[in-house]
């Protein structure tokens, strides 16, 4: 193993980032708070293989250069952006797995909303006009880090489509306070998540508000489509940023949805873990995501009216069209004759399975239905869900 600590190395990998891009300018400086408790956690919880710390590493590097980038944007359009005020954003959120991927495509084709494309999240700029995409540098980095992800497990296309053009959710923002699930997600990191799934983060939802405007600030008559299920974890921290914010919580088994989760966690820990603990993960991810249910339901116990909507995954897989049409119609969004158009090609060109069957077996799940309902009892009774236990 390497003779280097993670805590060690924050002023090394600042120095790094300022060296590559040749700016000094982080910003707010709150992101050091995520920045250590994720430093400290790698050094105590310490499951990352030889090839997993290199990678995890390179990964800090990576996102603090990201940010420094990001924050020469926003410092040169601040007097701009200063006067742009994001209306009644849209935000997909739920429990993983829950058909939000779907909704967020198809809602994405509608040109009256303004989704989060993939490579812009990676980097944020200024959305430059469509014709342009296919030529710009980051578009063609990102494209070549999707397919890097890819050839390695074709499965993972399956798990979860990407593609540099499309909606991407919103990890690639809040991680450049170094507060997101994709920590928890390719490592065993206990510490962390208990520091992180347990507090609120503000300071990381204004980072993602500047970024969204500056990405946005071409385009400010189109209203935004925002998607993460990771916001339910943090729905009082959206709501005071976004105070005006539209949400969808979609819904599903969530004994279905652990299954398939578990399955891509694993898949995921493969690349920076040698030895996978499927039962460990499937457990961790039982109380990690019945948490962010919790979490979510206590945030919902004062709802104000009309800010939120409700998407039953076998609903909108029976009607997806409407149940755009309903979220529409909550929302006080028109659905143009165009928009209708797109959305309905869409749906012919990309149905279920399009990209492959995402495969695994049950008995990989070791936790039992009954189990998972029991822990997600209070979500449950909230939304007067029922589920077969099969």
């Amino acid at each position: 193993m390497a003779d280097w600590t993670f805590a060690g190395i924050e002023e090394e990998i600042h120095e790094a980032a300022i060296l590559k891009v040749e700016l000094n300018d982080f910003g707010d400086p709150s992101y050091l708070r995520g920045l250590r408790a994720l430093l400290q956690a790698y050094d105590e919880d310490d499951k990352l293989s030889e090839t997993g710390r290199l990678a995890a590493r390179h990964d800090l590097q990576s996102t603090l250069i990201k940010r420094l980038r990001s924050q020469q944007q926003l410092r040169e359009s601040s007097a701009e952006l200063d006067s742009y005020e994001i209306r009644r954003p849209i935000f997909i959120t739920g429990l993983v797995r829950t058909g939000s991927t779907a909704l967020h495509y198809l809602m994405g084709q509608d040109p009256n909303l303004q989704p989060l494309s993939h490579w812009l999240a990676e980097n944020p700029i200024p959305r430059p006009p469509r014709d342009t995409w296919e030529s710009h540098p980051n578009f063609k980095r990102t494209e070549k880090r999707l397919h890097a992800l890819y050839s390695q497990d074709r499965s993972r296309e399956a798990m979860h489509f990407m593609d540099a053009s499309l909606p991407e959710e919103c990890g690639h923002l809040i991680a450049q306070n170094f507060t997101d699930d994709r920590y928890i997600v390719s490592t065993t990191l206990p510490s962390y998540a208990a520091w992180y799934e347990n507090n609120d983060h503000p300071e990381t939802y204004e980072r993602h508000r500047d970024l969204v405007r500056l990405i946005g600030s071409s385009a400010r008559d189109r209203r935004w489509l925002l998607k993460y299920p990771v916001h339910l974890r943090q729905l009082p921290s959206l709501l005071a940023v976004y105070p005006d914010a539209c949400v969808v919580q979609t819904h599903r088994n969530p004994a279905t949805v652990l299954r398939s989760y578990t399955n891509m966690v694993a898949s995921y820990r493969s690349i920076f873990e040698d030895d996978l603990d499927r039962e460990a993960i499937a457990h961790e991810l039982l109380e990690s995501w019945a948490g962010a249910a919790d979490r979510g339901v206590a945030a919902r116990s004062n709802p104000g009216g009309g800010q939120f909507i409700d998407v039953e995954f076998g609903d909108f897989l029976a009607d997806p069209m409407g149940t755009v049409r309903r979220i529409y119609s909550a929302f006080d969004h028109d659905l143009s004759t165009e928009g209708e158009c797109a959305l309905q090609a869409w749906q012919e060109a990309n149905p279920q399975g399009a990209h492959g069957a995402h495969n695994y077996r049950k008995e990989q799940f070791y936790l039992s239905d009954g189990e998972v309902h029991e822990r997600f009892a209070s979500y449950y009774r909230h939304f007067g869900l029922e589920y077969d236990e099969k």
